[in-house]
């Protein structure tokens, strides 16, 4: 297990260096000058040029990057171009919200796709039930290809719109956070109940719980003490990787609800040109992903030491 922790500590570092390199180059793709959107479209180019220097623009970008690097270790982003906000203040302001947003879709993907996809996979072992096996299988893929701005639109306009029983948008209300987070979590929660169900097949296909059957086991035992721990080892693993897609359609749903987190943040950075606000945001959330992942892989090596020798 030590060598195990060792060995992810290093892959840690050197996914932060690559992430650190990319969240810097990244920003400089995006079409525009980001002194020309401050100074406005009439001002003379002497007045970019001052920006630019102001900003530190004009700078090679290897100047730049060693600047944004030695910053970023002390989890200095600079300030703002647009509003001269320091990035460490507008992240620190925005980033409970969108961990607020995270973790209850990550709560409803769990709750949800884990006991329905054991449910599926019980009722349709070894052939039974074709129907539902079917139904379950339209019904799943219609949701795991399921875009989140799609879904979004639709939740706003039934239950806010129409029904009038949530808020739209913001967050000043206790329910306001329905929407959002239902939206992020529908495609994960096909997906992973897709998963979890063949997961289930397999381990109800296994020998052991041939004889845990002949015994005649309770359900309960049969299903907790020996199908649970061995479908929640590809549980975790899957969910590691769908919290990346979690972050994702948080950016697009945040905008859709008005929800003041650092999705929002990024999008009106994008629009603005503003590399510090970008730049912070893209690395928080980053940072983020790595260390749920590896928190996922450490969880994997205790529940399931076998892990950490294939790993070896």
């Amino acid at each position: 297990m030590r060598g195990f922790l060792l060995r992810r500590a290093g892959s840690l570092g050197i996914v932060l260096a690559a992430l650190l390199f990319a969240s810097f180059l990244i920003v400089r793709l995006i079409p525009g000058d980001p002194a020309r959107t401050i100074a406005g479209l009439d001002a003379s180019q002497e007045d970019v040029q001052r920006i630019r220097v102001a900003l530190g623009l004009d700078k090679p970008l290897l100047v730049q990057f060693a600047t944004y690097a030695r910053r970023a270790v002390r989890l200095d982003f600079g300030r703002s171009f647009v509003t001269n906000e320091p990035v460490t203040t507008l992240i620190g302001d925005r980033l409970p919200k969108t961990v607020q947003l995270a973790a209850v879709a990550l709560l409803l993907v769990m709750v949800l796709s884990v006991p329905l996809g054991m449910a599926a996979g019980a009722f349709t072992r070894e052939g039974r039930h074709r129907r539902a096996e079917v139904m379950f299988a339209a019904v799943t893929s219609a949701g795991g290809a399921l875009p989140e701005f799609l879904a979004s639109t639709f939740l706003a306009f039934v239950f806010a719109v129409w029904l009038q029983w949530l808020p739209v948008a913001g967050s000043d209300e206790r329910l306001a956070i329905v929407l959002p987070a239902v939206a992020i979590s529908l495609r994960p929660i096909a997906v992973l109940a897709r998963i979890v169900r063949v997961e289930t097949l397999n381990v109800l296909a296994q020998d052991y719980i041939r004889t845990a059957r002949s015994k005649r086991l309770p359900a309960r035992l049969l299903y907790l003490r020996h199908t649970l721990p061995n479908v929640l080892t590809a549980a975790l693993t899957i969910g590691g990787l769908l919290f990346t897609g979690l972050l994702g359609g948080a950016v697009i749903v945040e905008n859709v609800f008005a929800w003041p987190g650092l999705g929002t943040a990024v999008v009106q950075g994008v629009l603005s040109r503003d590399y510090p606000v970008i730049q912070g945001v893209i690395l928080m959330l980053g940072i983020a992903v790595v260390l749920v992942n590896t928190l996922v892989d450490v969880l994997l090596g205790l529940v399931d030491p076998r892990s950490v020798i294939r790993t070896a």
